[in-house]
């Protein structure tokens, strides 16, 4: 043939083909003789659903199962193909092939799946499911093939059986059903997937998330589907047994010795209940938005008619004996944007002799309300500008992250990214738990209707300050507004971004919804302490750079926290530290200098007052504020070293609220050991959000859902909604907490109401 493609005048072109032809011919008939003296025996039979049959196979036989079956167009069947290998042992597996109308599907026997670090997997039974061809004709019948054959010379054990199982097709008028599906044990671990009618049907661990939506799952599963999704109306409910129980919380296999060890799967099997139902329809969604909006809107009325009658009983009329100082309605004319805090005080030597005013073993709010009014009415509402310029700062990124989430989980439909409860989970458009977004309203609502009644509060202050009130200038807590207007701002942002974390639940976007209650407790405290301090609280950039400090550690805790002995105990010793320097400027009310000469003031102090004469404190009350506080915070300290929870953004929650809750405890106290009294408005507001939040609490640890564990585990704690089929034990803690908040609000505004006519030197300070 070499010389055929050789240019050699005396061979012609036709000689060179046919003695070509001649010798592919020879090598052509020889090959077939011995394929046809060494070739197997082909068997062909006819086979039904649902009968076993065990049978043999070698490299010298090959059997064919033939299978025919009716499809319709109005019948919900699939076909299910399962194989048992009986053989103890093989060297060379056996082969499957299926042929189909349209397609072709093959698989070997024992099935080698790989799992983490590469390990792998020997199964001697497996399943595999059949697409069904579309037929146009109302029924149609159909012939499918299973070809079996194996290159092993030994002879080789197997059972097969064909069996149909039912696909699921959505009913009139059904957009949107549940799919549940619930095992009495939690291993193995498997994969729950819902997938389109169509060729082919991923059903093996290691494609099982090729398409659809799909969650791992061990006791409990369940995933909305909607009707929009599917284009034939219809879908399958494949459920897959991992190789592995990691992805579950499960243990994990010990590593093999030999990097092509095959390791043992045992049986791993796993008896479920699948439960198709039809979600809840249009009317509950209006049912539950009208009764979202009309709760919350119910505190506007209420408040309403609060205000009417208060009005008739203000303290702020013609009654009042007026008094003109010609030099305060001087200064109230001037423009506030002329004035800084540094420019000067109401008393030229304030700077001078307010270290020896703060010294009085009992102090008066006069004594620390010396500046000039305008002057702090400034330095207060830079509270508020600071936190709506965060807001809008933070809030931004925030929603364009959690769109990014959203559209990651339905564009490859893992629904392993978010911690819903998928029991009572409700989409609307492209969100996946509308009621958990929905629940959130109240935070804005109620944040709103907070800021309208200290913008009323307010207007009525000035107006008669403007009066020259004697009543609002000289009686009564000082009235600074920014700081409640920045609270006010706070309780609608926590709304907001928890909407936004609710979107998408999970532990790296959790800091969403933890990050203005952060500012909460912090504005509450704050609120608390300039009551009676007000020319000595802390400025808002400092009180801002403080709670950017706590959420940067929440931060750090989320990604580093997680069982790092070396984070925990740094943390703890910065906790410490933070404490006692907050309760030294609150003992001395800021009067020392952290500075080089510290430690030996510190000990001449030891020297003076402990050794060379025993003293007590002079501030008592203070002190006892002080040193209940120190020990709940290294309590606090001790515990999260010892413990390490995982849910460090939580932690450091429970540490803010602890402290606001015992500094709320002391000032309640100290005010009706001074005489004072609250007034019938104000114990509604305390009696009422006392029980509220008992409630909320109460939804709260019900634990619909945890990040801390896998999303199969997560999963566990899903429930049912219990309101109105369309809210669950968390969208209440929602709606209750939400209440609860804005009547702690309402409990700082009016706690002390019943000071309105008393001069401030006989208001004392604690």
């Amino acid at each position: 043939m070499a010389k055929c493609w050789k240019s050699k005048p005396r061979l012609s072109p036709s000689l060179c083909s046919t003695s070509f032809l001649t010798r592919f011919l020879t090598v052509l008939l020889f090959t077939l003789h011995w394929v046809s003296s060494e070739s197997s025996d082909v068997v062909q039979k006819d086979a039904q659903f649902g009968v076993p049959y065990q049978d043999t196979v070698t490299s010298h036989n090959q059997t064919i199962y033939s299978f025919n079956h009716t499809v319709s167009r109005n019948k919900t069947e699939g076909v299910r193909v399962s194989v048992e290998l009986l053989s103890a042992s093989t060297k060379s597996p056996i082969l499957f092939v299926i042929r189909q109308k349209q397609a072709v599907l093959s698989f070997q026997v024992p099935l080698i799946l790989r799992g983490l670090y590469q390990r792998k997997y020997q199964y001697t039974q497996v399943g595999r499911t059949l697409c069904q061809p579309p037929t146009l004709a109302v029924a149609e019948t159909q012939f499918f093939y299973v070809d079996v054959s194996t290159l092993s010379t030994s002879t080789v054990h197997y059972r097969l059986q064909v069996s149909r199982f039912f696909k699921y097709v959505f009913p009139d008028g059904v957009d949107t059903v549940i799919v549940k599906v619930n095992s009495e044990k939690n291993f193995p671990c498997s994969v729950m997937s819902i997938q389109d009618i169509q060729c082919p049907v991923y059903d093996l661990d290691n494609n099982v998330a090729f398409i659809g939506m799909y969650q791992t799952m061990t006791k409990k599963g369940a995933i909305t589907v909607q009707r929009k999704d599917f284009p034939s109306n219809s879908f399958y409910v494949v459920v897959v047994v991992k190789t592995e129980d990691e992805a579950c919380g499960g243990p994990l296999k010990y590593y093999p010795l030999l990097p092509d060890e095959l390791l043992d799967a045992g049986n791993r099997s796993k008896t479920l209940d699948v439960v198709v139902y039809p979600a809840i329809d249009s009317e509950v969604y209006v049912m539950g938005m009208l009764f979202c909006l009309g709760i919350f809107l119910s505190f506007y009325v209420l408040t309403f008619l609060v205000a009417c009658i208060e009005n008739k009983r203000c303290v702020y009329n013609g009654s009042t004996i007026n008094r003109s100082l010609d030099t305060v309605g001087r200064c109230r004319q001037e423009s506030l944007s002329s004035v800084e805090e540094d420019d000067y005080d109401t008393l030229a030597d304030v700077d001078s002799d307010k270290n020896i005013v703060r010294t009085k073993k009992y102090l008066c709010v006069s004594d620390l309300a010396r500046k000039d009014k305008r002057v702090l009415n400034k330095k207060y509402q830079i509270y508020f500008w600071n936190i709506a310029t965060i807001a809008v700062f933070y809030a931004l990124p925030v929603i364009q992250l959690v769109i990014t989430y959203q559209t990651v989980v339905n564009v490859t439909g893992n629904q392993d990214i978010c911690y819903y409860n998928f029991l009572c989970a409700h989409p609307l458009g492209a969100l996946s738990s509308f009621n958990n977004i929905l629940s959130n309203l109240g935070y804005v609502m109620l944040g709103l209707l907070f800021l309208l009644i200290i913008l009323q509060r307010d207007i009525i202050h000035n107006r008669a300050l403007m009066r020259n009130d004697i009543n609002a200038l000289e009686c009564g807590i000082p009235k600074h507004f920014g700081l409640f207007y920045a609270m006010g701002t706070a309780l609608m942002m926590e709304g907001l971004l928890s909407a936004c974390y609710h979107v998408c639940p999970n532990y790296t976007n959790f800091q969403f919804d933890t990050s203005f209650m952060y500012m909460i407790a912090g504005l509450c405290m704050l609120k608390l302490y300039q009551k009676r301090h007000p020319d000595i609280n802390a400025s808002a950039y400092t009180a801002y750079a403080c709670l950017a400090a706590v959420i940067f550690f929440s931060v750090l805790g989320v990604v580093f926290g997680k069982g790092n002995t070396a984070f925990w105990i740094v943390f703890s010793v910065i906790h410490i530290l933070a404490t006692m320097l907050l309760s030294t400027q609150l003992y001395y009310m800021g009067r020392w200098r952290l500075d080089s000469g510290i430690l030996r003031r510190m000990l001449y102090l030891i020297y003076t007052d402990c050794i060379r004469q025993c003293s007590g404190p002079m501030y008592i009350d203070r002190m006892v504020l002080l040193v209940m506080g120190n020990i709940v915070n290294w309590s606090l300290a001790a515990y999260g070293l010892i413990k390490r929870p995982n849910d460090f953004a939580s932690y450091l929650l429970a540490i803010a609220i602890c402290n606001l809750l015992l500094y709320f405890a002391f000032y309640i106290i100290m005010k009706l050991r001074s005489g004072e009294r609250i007034k019938c408005l104000a114990l509604v507001c305390v009696l009422f959000t006392a029980v509220v939040w008992g409630f909320a609490l109460f939804f709260f640890f019900q634990g619909l859902s945890t990040w801390q564990k896998t999303p199969a585990e997560s999963r566990e704690h899903n429930r049912d909604c219990i309101l109105l089929s369309f809210f669950d034990d968390h969208d209440i803690w929602h709606f209750l907490s939400s209440i609860a908040m804005f009547g702690s609000f309402l409990v700082l505004l009016t706690m002390d109401d019943d000071l309105d006519t008393v001069q401030r030197d006989k208001i004392y300070v604690f």
